[in-house]
């Protein structure tokens, strides 16, 4: 679902009151563990956390006027989805997640690539993804988004 906002609060007041309740505490959790430099913005029509200009003037690769995102959250139809670049560049941090998410969630793990799906509003694990947030700091995150990005030398 798209939703048009221009800040997190006005997206997350346009979605259901059970939806609102759990992408703001999503968003408090991500907000409360996030490492410094990141900032929030409303990216690609949902909450983003992203690498600003001011710390990677180079951008997104696909299009530099755009930040490097990092983390996204949505309320999507059937799911609320957490968005993490990292663990799809990550390895490491894909297998530590996915060894972790059984010992917080009844639920078996729905993910995607970097899509990480959460389909009952009452089964999310918030300390892991409090967790997860503080995984990986800014100058992390472009080291290995450059290394996945850039022509090798």
């Amino acid at each position: 679902m798209n939703y048009k906002a221009d800040s997190p609060e006005a997206y997350i007041a346009q979605l259901p009151a059970e939806r609102q309740e759990v992408i703001s505490k999503l968003r408090k959790t991500i907000l409360d563990h996030l490492p410094d430099g990141f900032k929030e913005q409303i990216n690609y029509g949902m909450l983003g956390y992203v690498v600003p200009h001011s710390i990677y003037p180079d951008g997104y690769h696909c299009d530099p006027k755009l930040p490097l995102p990092f983390l996204n959250l949505a309320s999507q139809k059937n799911f609320v989805a957490l968005y993490h670049s990292g663990i799809y560049a990550d390895p490491k941090l894909y297998n530590w997640f996915i060894a972790e998410y059984p010992k917080h969630c009844k639920r078996k793990l729905d993910m995607g690539k970097s899509c990480i799906r959460f389909k009952s509003m009452t089964d999310i694990p918030y300390e892991l993804i409090a967790e997860l947030s503080g995984k990986m700091s800014v100058q992390d995150w472009i080291t290995l988004y450059e290394k996945n990005t850039k022509p090798k030398k």
